[in-house]
């Protein structure tokens, strides 16, 4: 029986001993990988951004020209929405945020967009979605061109009563068998550009006098 026991010490021993270690190189990974993923994840969001607005079109770090607003109402969500800012010699070029069309038909449509500081959009693009497979789905880059129409529109072009789908007698086309997806973004597209029309000057403020919550 001591001896059992002492065997089982023994192991239990040895069975910590690779848990602490087992964690220590866990937290010496993510410590010496935190660094590289920051990177990448900064990076990737810069092409992201870049697809909507050149990068030879501004001179700022526009990753570090950001503030966050909350507004439910205008972006869709009641999460803290980060607004990126691009400047060219300190004057405001154009935005990007990430707001939310909360009606899609399998649930929120998470957006990405880009508005010039004229008011027109520089683009939408689709980060995320759960819409059906040959349905909806028309709304992503990579299933159909629909989402490239919104380059160049304001809320001028079309006038704000036609910035819905054709359907209900708007400028946009619909998919075949799927109406509510393409009104979603439509809708979410409009209001977001009402939300930087009514809010500009807050939002292209200087990074230093820009931190808050535009009102």
């Amino acid at each position: 029986m001591k001896t059992l026991a002492r065997n089982m010490g023994i192991a239990a021993l040895i069975l910590t001993a690779f848990a602490v270690v087992g964690t220590g190189l866990v937290a010496l990974a993510y410590t010496g990988t935190k660094d590289i993923i920051a990177q990448a994840r900064q990076a990737a969001l810069e092409a992201s951004l870049n697809q909507l607005v050149p990068a030879d079109r501004y001179d700022n770090r526009v990753v570090e020209d950001r503030i966050e607003v909350i507004d439910p109402d205008w972006l869709g969500t009641d999460r803290p929405v980060t607004v990126y800012r691009a400047r060219k010699n300190g004057q405001p070029v154009a935005l990007f945020a990430t707001p939310t069309a909360p009606d899609g038909y399998s649930g929120p449509i998470q957006l990405l967009v880009g508005v010039y500081a004229d008011g027109a959009l520089a683009g939408v693009r689709v980060l995320a979605h759960k819409e059906t497979p040959g349905l909806g789905d028309g709304i992503d880059e990579k299933r159909s061109p629909w989402i490239l129409a919104f380059a160049g529109k304001s809320l001028e072009n079309p006038r704000p009563d036609a910035w819905k789908v054709k359907k209900d007698g708007g400028a946009f086309d619909q998919f075949t068998g799927a109406t509510i997806t393409p009104r979603a973004v439509v809708k979410a597209a409009r209001r977001f550009l009402e939300y930087v029309q009514t809010h500009r000057d807050q939002l292209f403020a200087p990074a230093t006098a820009g931190k808050g919550q535009p009102s």
